[in-house]
């Protein structure tokens, strides 16, 4: 046949490429050959694309840092001295100081902004922030809207007396018969009257007015918000009358499970990342400089 001739090998002509017809069944060899080709090619570029993919994958669940260049927190400005504006109007606070050291651990830009209250979550859930973190507490309620961190910080009950009425036990048998000051409708109340049933409790209208009474004597101690106690005690309303009687009451029933930080219920990576982030911060020290910062005195 004609594709069985043997012709030598000769170079090819410029004008031999005008008139160059090849046999059929050489044309069909070729586009043989250029077909294998073509499909050796197109299975290499998509095994690299696959090997390429897997890689991008492998780095992305390596955690935030390799995700995300920045971490967007929303809070309030008006919870000292959590998150508040200071004298110089820059937004500060517990709250934004631990934003800003989760954002150093993960190695991200930190973006911390302010907002309303009730504007929060609602921000949260349309993605227009990646976090809140203004005091929440965690809720059978806001769990169906979000996903929370571990809890980072718990506000304890705590007992105040006078400073001279050094012979008082912050215990129910220690305080039996003795004079406790609560506010009306609160958890404290509620804590006091199920645990120190041997007491005289007497209920105000409002935690200033039961923080007058001990100051006047008129009460023997008052239980109530630690934050809100460690304050006044220490701040000029007291006159230095009190100082704290026992230690922290924690019960989560009536003081809740502490403050966590909101965070989207679609996104497990950035809790787990948010999560280990704050052990870290712990465990480094730096929280306990954090508390100690805003809050210098003693609260557990």
């Amino acid at each position: 046949s004609e594709c069985a001739v043997f012709r030598p090998y000769r170079p090819i002509e410029r004008e031999d490429l005008e008139t160059l017809k090849l046999p059929s069944c050489h044309s069909r060899l070729v586009a043989g050959l250029v077909a294998i080709l073509l499909g050796l090619i197109s299975a290499d570029i998509s095994v690299r694309a696959q090997s390429t993919g897997s890689q991008a994958g492998a780095q992305n669940n390596e955690g935030l840092a390799v995700r995300r260049v920045v971490l967007r927190f929303l809070t309030t400005g008006d919870f000292p001295p959590f998150n508040f504006y200071d004298e110089d109007g820059v937004l500060t606070g517990l709250n934004v100081d631990l934003a800003r050291a989760i954002c150093l651990q993960l190695q991200v830009t930190c973006e911390v902004s302010e907002r309303p209250w009730a504007q929060l979550l609602p921000s949260l859930q349309k993605s227009e922030v990646d976090a809140v973190i203004a005091g929440h507490a965690v809720t059978a309620q806001a769990l169906q809207k979000v996903a929370f961190s571990d809890r980072y910080f718990h506000t304890p009950g705590r007992f105040a007396r006078r400073g001279n009425n050094t012979g008082l036990t912050a215990t129910p048998e220690g305080l039996e018969g003795k004079r406790i000051a609560v506010a009306s409708g609160t958890a404290h109340e509620a804590y006091v009257r199920q645990f120190f049933r041997g007491s005289r409790i007497l209920v105000f209208d409002n935690p200033d007015i039961a923080r007058e009474a001990l100051k006047a004597g008129e009460v023997d101690v008052v239980f109530g918000d630690a934050v809100s106690l460690s304050f006044w005690i220490n701040g000029t309303a007291s006159e230095q009358c009190c100082t704290f009687s026992g230690g922290a009451f924690l019960e989560p029933k009536f003081f809740g499970d502490g403050m966590a930080i909101a965070l989207p219920k679609d996104d497990p990576q950035l809790k787990a990342d948010v999560n280990n982030a704050l052990a870290e911060v712990r465990t480094s020290g730096r929280f306990i400089e954090l508390v100690t910062r805003y809050f210098p005195f003693r609260l557990y």
